[in-house]
């Protein structure tokens, strides 16, 4: 049986390698086709070599036997961003090609709804699973405010900034961590980021009504933000606060 359980481990090491490969695969594509400067190939470079070593750790922490289908596609995702975010870094040396860009993007988002619909079906719901799609997810958010905030200024940055400040301060603020209802409104404004940041990157309306577009971003996400902080501040004056695993709060935002 330890053998078997070492093979299995072995396999699901190699999805990772495989995954990274792939991710050096599609930036010399990208290379190949539009030419890309040191910034990019570095910081695309550097985001492979961190993805494969960030998720080989956990991994081997969590003694995951199968890789699973649904972690399949959101690694496919995590290629993808790596390609975007690959772009976006090229773009402060040279003009970036906007339509390669949007593409690759948006089929990103599009597979955003798939991972978890293949994980809910296929009974391979996991921790480490949720929290791979939420870090490729709020990475995507934070490389294209990065990217829009060329255009339109540093506030973009506060789209894709405001989640790690909130992960930040549960650090501070331990009630932070208590968990939260499931919320429609929750959902809809975090699909809703990527959607509007790509359709202001792609420079497809006036400058002014891309401004008002972020804009329209950026305060949904306040308000979902501040008003789950609120919830969470008077629930934690009103009950004690319990610990909750990292791992059961995860599954439960995931099936929310």
């Amino acid at each position: 049986m330890a053998l078997n359980n070492t093979y299995e481990a072995r396999l699901v090491q190699q999805e990772t390698a495989v995954g990274a490969g792939v991710q050096i695969l599609l930036l010399a594509l990208l290379g190949t086709a539009i030419g890309m400067g040191p910034a990019g190939w570095l910081t695309g470079l550097a985001f492979a070599i961190a993805t494969w070593a960030v998720l080989s750790k956990a991994l081997h922490r969590s003694r995951t036997r199968s890789f699973g289908p649904a972690n399949r596609v959101t690694l496919g995702r995590a290629i993808l961003v790596g390609g975007v975010t690959a772009l976006v870094a090229d773009s402060f040396e040279s003009s970036p090609p906007v339509t390669l860009l949007v593409g690759l993007t948006a089929v990103a988002l599009i597979l955003d709804g798939v991972d978890g619909k293949v994980a809910r079906r296929t009974n391979t719901s996991t921790a480490l699973g949720a929290r791979f799609d939420m870090e490729v997810d709020a990475f995507l958010i934070l490389v294209l405010s990065v990217y829009v905030a060329t255009q339109m200024g540093p506030w973009v940055l506060l789209i894709g900034g405001m989640r790690y400040a909130f992960v930040a301060a549960a650090r501070i603020w331990l009630w932070l961590n208590a968990p939260l209802p499931p919320s429609t409104a929750r959902k809809t404004v975090a699909a809703t980021q990527g959607i509007l940041l790509l359709l202001a990157g792609a420079n497809l309306l006036p400058h002014a009504a891309n401004i008002g577009v972020v804009a329209l971003a950026l305060g949904t996400l306040v308000w979902s933000f501040g008003r789950d902080i609120l919830w969470l501040w008077r629930t934690s004056r009103t009950s004690p606060i319990e610990e909750v695993p990292a791992e059961e709060k995860l599954l439960e935002l995931v099936s929310q």
